[in-house]
Parts: structure tokens; sequence; C-alpha cells
């Protein structure tokens, strides 16, 4: 959340919820849409639930998987439509 703040993001955390996303951040002209993990991607089946995902064109569906030894350098992976 700290890095979609700095980048001029207002966030919303839903970690631990039952929703496919775990922070929500609105920029002035966008929307991000952040799944995150540590050390690994989501499985076959929360990949599919996250590209089937509806979102306006603003909006991006982004998964985060940050790496042991890399706080500040996550894997970030932009969800396309199939």
């Amino acid at each position: 959340m700290k890095q979609l703040e700095a980048l001029g993001y207002s966030t919303c955390r839903a970690a631990a919820s039952l929703g496919e996303w775990d922070v929500i951040a609105v920029g002035e002209d966008d929307v991000r849409l952040v799944q995150v993990k540590c050390n690994r991607r989501p499985g076959s089946e929360e990949m599919t639930r996250l590209r089937a995902f509806r979102a306006p064109e603003n909006c991006s569906r982004e998964v985060w998987v940050y790496k042991d030894g890399k706080p500040r350098d996550p894997v970030i992976e932009i969800l396309r439509d199939q």
C-alpha cells in the first residue's frame, strides 16, 4: 500500500477477506486491483477467478509477488483478458 500511496493512489486494504483483491488503489484517472502474494503466484483456480473478474476499462487487475529478501521490489503481473 505504501508503494501505491507514494505514487498518489488512495488505498484500501481488503486482505483476508473472501474477495479476490487484497488492495484497492484509486488514482485520479485509474483504479488498480491488487492481489498480493509472498514467494509464489496464485494457483490456477485463483488465477482463473482473478482473470474472470469484470472491471471497467480504466481498472487494472494485478498480482504482486514479493520474494524473500526483496520487500520493496515485487514482481508485478498485469492480468489481461483471455
